[in-house]
């Protein structure tokens, strides 16, 4: 990566409302598209309090709302919430959370909590 595009990544992570924490584990994406639902699974590679990255094994298009289910370290052991595909790059995908619960938005904050202690 070029001195430029360090410093513009650099500058766009310090415009981002949340922290950022790796986060490598299986995620299902489920998708509504043509009239049929279509799945796909991948791996996740960071989490933040307002959305995942991830790549996939198939394509999502900007704009998109998507179903997400995705292991957690915390009971219940599984999140499952809706986003909206933010970016796409090949299969690589920002997904940003739609509507949380105030239960989903409690275990989103332990997890980012955890997540950044351990790294």
């Amino acid at each position: 990566m070029s001195d430029f595009e360090q410093r513009a990544a650099k500058a766009h992570r310090a415009q981002r409302r949340f922290f950022r924490s790796r986060f490598d584990v299986r995620i299902q994406v489920a998708v509504f598209r043509d009239g049929l639902t279509t799945t796909c699974w991948g791996r996740t590679s960071e989490l933040s309090m307002d959305g995942i990255g991830a790549t996939l094994s198939g394509e999502l298009r900007v704009g998109e709302v998507v179903s997400l289910e995705f292991p957690i370290p915390l009971p219940p052991h599984a999140l499952k919430v809706r986003a909206i595909v933010r970016y796409s790059d090949g299969l690589r995908c920002g997904l940003q959370f739609l509507v949380v619960t105030e239960e989903q938005r409690r275990l989103l904050h332990e997890v980012c909590v955890v997540l950044a202690n351990a790294s």
